[in-house]
């Protein structure tokens, strides 16, 4: 088992990331609340990992704290859980509010997630309920990572609108969300972090 991975990061295309590791490139999977850790094309990068086999193929997941894992592997033991679906759920929306609205048994919240519907989102929250009894809250101060390259805007607004699609999202609902938080200076995390805001209030 692979528990961590330190290289060069190459590519950031959410929510597909590239590392160099002694010029073996590794392809990882990430979160959203990992992409806006990174630092930026070129520097050194140390995450947590969780591989995922599967008949036909292998996937590496990677997470910039291990709380974020420690969440993860705890959503793929919920019925009916897939891999996909918690990167999805914790790309929408940060492990401490996810625990408090578990722990609140909120499920209006939850439901706004691409993919998440009403029973899901129960089911969340009876599944989830006992292995978070002990959910110790990070800080964001804490959490708070490097910030990113920032391109073109045009570019950046593409590459958040694939990435939202990746997410579960309908490429009409990504188009809307970008839209609509786009300006100008934003990076590509930076417009999925407001498209992921933007969402969560409808």
């Amino acid at each position: 088992m692979i528990g961590r991975i330190r290289g060069v990061l190459l590519e950031k295309r959410p929510p597909r990331l590239l590392l160099d590791v002694h010029g073996v490139g590794y392809e990882l999977e990430a979160p959203m609340t990992t992409f806006y850790k990174l630092p930026v094309l070129g520097e050194e990068v140390s995450l947590y990992t969780h591989l995922v086999l599967r008949e036909d193929t292998q996937l590496l997941f990677g997470f910039a704290a291990e709380e974020e894992r420690r969440l993860f592997r705890a959503l793929l033991r919920v019925n009916g859980v897939g891999a996909k679906m918690a990167l999805i759920i914790l790309s929408g929306i940060e492990s401490n509010d996810f625990a408090a609205c578990v722990k609140a048994g909120d499920s209006a919240r939850l439901t706004r997630l691409p993919g998440v519907g009403k029973k899901t989102a129960e089911r969340l929250i009876v599944e989830m309920r006992d292995r978070l009894a002990d959910w110790q809250m990070v800080s964001p101060a804490a959490a708070a990572g490097p910030g990113s390259t920032k391109g073109p805007a045009v570019s950046a607004a593409a590459d958040a609108v694939r990435a939202l699609i990746a997410l579960g999202y309908k490429p009409q609902e990504a188009s809307r969300y970008v839209v609509g938080v786009n300006r100008d200076g934003l990076s590509t995390e930076e417009i999925i972090r407001e498209a992921l805001k933007a969402s969560a209030k409808n």
